[in-house]
């Protein structure tokens, strides 16, 4: 009976024993960027890929950018919003007052029918 691997001593996922003397890695480059709570990321690029000028940072979720000096501000927090709020935004008063009027007389024709 197999022990269920195709191959003995191996396991799915298992990589070379010396990855070092059978691969050369591509290269690339180290970029640190600075968050404005004082955290620094180094973040590895591709040598020829283009770096962005912000990055999140990865301890706190602020944006980061390059100059140590000059970080980008705080995010602004967003209040949560309900589903009228929304709603609200994007209907006057008047337009609120037409529609439910609309679906009492729907609802009141149907009761009527019944």
């Amino acid at each position: 009976m197999s022990s269920g691997s195709a191959i003995r001593g191996s396991r799915v996922g298992s990589s070379p024993m010396r990855p070092d003397e059978r691969t050369e890695p591509a290269p690339r480059r180290q970029i640190t960027y600075f968050c404005a709570a004082g955290h620094d990321s180094q973040i590895w690029f591709a040598a020829e890929a283009a770096t962005p000028d912000t990055w999140d940072c990865p301890r706190c979720g602020q944006p980061a950018g390059l100059d140590r000096s000059n970080p980008p501000g705080r995010l602004r927090a967003e209040p949560y919003k309900s589903h009228l709020a929304y709603v609200k935004e994007r209907r006057s008063e008047e337009d609120a007052q037409a529609i439910l009027a609309e679906a009492l007389a729907k609802l009141r024709q149907r009761r009527g029918e019944r």
